[in-house]
């Protein structure tokens, strides 16, 4: 069977007929010709739609592709140019708007709220100004702009039944001699309706969307999202400035949304939304419930990729994904500047956030400047965290939060020893095998919560308990401190469910557990760690000892080691289900399966050595 290419370009028209000699102008146009198996191809320029795909494929071989051109810059974007703007005094500018501008959805009208959002006293909306491609930040009041000439860079917003008028101090540049523009759009590439499947994102560059809160109790609308749908591929990509969120894998909405049915049910919208709410565990066992009804299962959600993309400046998160992330693959994206304005907050701040990343591989990204690294919140089962770097995060490199197991986290470099902790650890059932810590984990139970975990593979509930805590395996790291003031693993010491620990390395004044027989503990040992970013990419320098390796032997970490976790009573797999064996290191190399060197490199010479890491070639 022969399939259609559609063409789209700036020189198109959406009356033609979407070939390469006469192509559509909008790819929303072409949107609505492409069924199964065709193939959208869009030429160079700036296209300013928002993208709501009426359908996908029918299968992984069957998709509908939408790409750039290969070797052309196509930009899509949810914003419109803003010009004209007026003069009001030696430092701030005025625009008025017609509410036509914006057509039905106005962002400066838009109030960011929802579950675990903090407005920091201030009210946030979902639009933003930007300069020459840079965002203003908003202001919390008209007088911030016109009478404080020292804050440079904000604007502020007022919205009557006609009009929207938009204030902006723009430090030195006049903006009528620059580009302005500001959003007009919720999201870049979202469906309307879910169930939109197999439908692969590849190329563009995309950016500043009026994207909302996006908690878990909620649907989850990012600049690009996959709405509750099964199958998507997101890849090379450069998607930027989202209000909230970058890409969504998650959750549908419905009339629930961002209202906790245990505290908040019956009450107005406009003044729930006004608050900082943050809704008990309950809340989200309801939403569970509901979506196992509306048929969250392994052949229906999930099942998607998302790689190589480059992702920056969200206020929220860079990958989103409240059980919509499941079955999914997010490998070698380079994520940064997540959450930096930092005029709101809440709980959901991430470069990668996921709940239920039920048999998800989370491997080889790059992250940092950001919040926190990697955040899987919730019914982390069947998941890998593999080969990841992370650097310079004022949080924590990886938190695993209220989840049963297993999941495996190997041959990672979190190295942010600046951050409150490495990794926060509110789990159980977890093996952490072959990293790098810079510093501590903290480690503590939760009494207080009770979150399901599921039949194997699958999201079945098999039970709901609360977290006791333990039920680890902590083999071969590496575990070095930065500032000598750390307190190691001593929380694993009164641990209820067991721990194992073994052929784990402790510098600089990292101390081990007492459930670890036999470590390495070199207290007095200069690591003289670096971490050194050039032009061509991101260098460690570490001194490394064979010695570590010689003096005593340590055990290959495979499924068979790590047995089955005490609570959900499932065994340590890849997440495709096959055995896991950690033979190679981070940078795939073949580890000595008699006698792994500890800590994610395998090497055979003492001293300091310098190691790429990003890019790994």
């Amino acid at each position: 069977m022969l399939y259609n290419e559609y063409h789209v370009s700036h020189i198109g028209n959406d009356a033609w007929e979407g070939s390469f000699e006469q192509p559509f102008r909008t790819i929303s146009a072409a949107a609505q010709k492409a069924f199964a198996g065709d193939t959208i191809t869009v030429h160079e320029g700036i296209y300013r739609e928002r993208v709501n795909p009426p359908r996908g494929g029918e299968s992984d071989t069957k998709r509908i592709i939408y790409q750039a051109a290969q070797g052309e810059l196509v930009e899509i974007k949810g914003s419109e140019i803003v010009d004209d703007w007026e003069v009001v005094n030696d430092h701030s500018w005025k625009k008025v708007l017609s509410h036509d501008f914006f057509g039905d959805f106005n962002p400066f009208d838009d109030l960011i709220y929802g579950d675990w959002f903090s407005p920091l006293e201030q009210e946030h909306h979902s639009g933003m100004v930007y300069l020459n491609g840079e965002w203003l930040i908003e202001a919390a009041n008209l007088a911030e702009v016109l009478e404080n000439p020292e804050k440079t860079m904000i604007w502020f917003a007022h919205v009557d039944e006609k009009h929207t008028t938009i204030w902006a101090n723009f430090g030195t540049a006049n903006p009528n001699e620059s580009l302005v523009e500001v959003n007009v759009r919720q999201s870049v590439f979202y469906p309307e309706q879910t169930g939109i499947n197999y439908v692969t994102v590849r190329g563009f560059t995309m950016s500043q969307a009026a994207t909302p809160w996006a908690p878990p109790t909620a649907e989850q609308i990012g600049l690009i999202g996959t709405h509750w749908s099964k199958g998507w591929i997101i890849e090379d990509n450069i998607i930027s400035h989202s209000k909230c969120t970058g890409i969504t894998l998650g959750k549908y909405g419905d009339e629930w949304d961002n209202i906790d049915p245990t505290t908040f049910a019956g009450r107005p919208a406009g003044e729930y939304k006004k608050e900082s709410t943050w809704p008990s565990a309950d809340s989200y066992n309801l939403a569970i419930d509901r979506a196992l009804k509306k048929g969250w299962n392994k052949d229906t959600i999930g099942h998607h990729i998302v790689r190589r993309n480059h992702i920056s400046h969200c206020e929220m998160a860079g990958i989103v994904g409240s059980l919509g992330a499941c079955y999914s693959i997010i490998t070698e994206n380079v994520l940064h500047d997540i959450h930096v304005i930092r005029t709101f907050s809440g709980a959901e701040m991430a470069a990668i956030k996921f709940h239920a990343a039920i048999d998800t591989l989370i491997s080889h990204n790059h992250i940092y400047n950001s919040d926190e690294g990697i955040w899987l919140d919730w019914m982390t089962q069947g998941t890998r965290v593999t080969g990841n770097l992370t650097h310079h995060l004022r949080a924590d490199d990886l938190f695993v939060e209220v989840s049963h197991g297993p999941y495996v986290v190997d041959n990672n470099l979190f190295l942010s020893p600046k951050s409150n902790t490495v990794v926060r650890n509110l789990s159980q059932g977890g093996t952490y095998a072959h990293n790098i810590f810079m510093g501590d984990p903290e480690i503590y139970p939760q009494l207080d919560r009770s979150t399901p975990y599921h039949e194997e593979h699958s999201t079945s509930i098999a039970g709901v308990v609360h977290i006791e805590g333990g039920d680890d395996r902590l083999y071969n790291n590496l575990y070095i401190s930065e500032d000598r003031r750390r307190l190691g693993l001593h929380a694993y010491d009164t641990s209820v469910f067991p721990v194992v620990m073994d052929g784990n390395v402790y510098l600089e004044g990292i101390s081990p557990s007492n459930k670890e027989t036999n470590p390495i503990l070199l207290e007095n040992y200069d690591s003289q760690k670096a971490i050194i970013v050039e032009e061509d990419g991101v260098y460690l320098e570490l001194n490394l000892d064979v010695a570590w390796k010689e003096e005593r032997t340590r055990q290959l970490v495979t499924s068979k080691l790590l047995g089955e976790t005490s609570v959900s009573k499932l065994p340590f797999k890849d997440t495709d289900g096959t055995e896991l064996v950690l033979d190679k290191d981070y940078f795939g190399k073949k580890r000595d399966v008699t006698n792994p060197y500890p800590g994610p490199f395998e090497i055979n010479e003492t001293g300091k050595q310098r190691f790429k890491i990003w890019p790994i070639n």
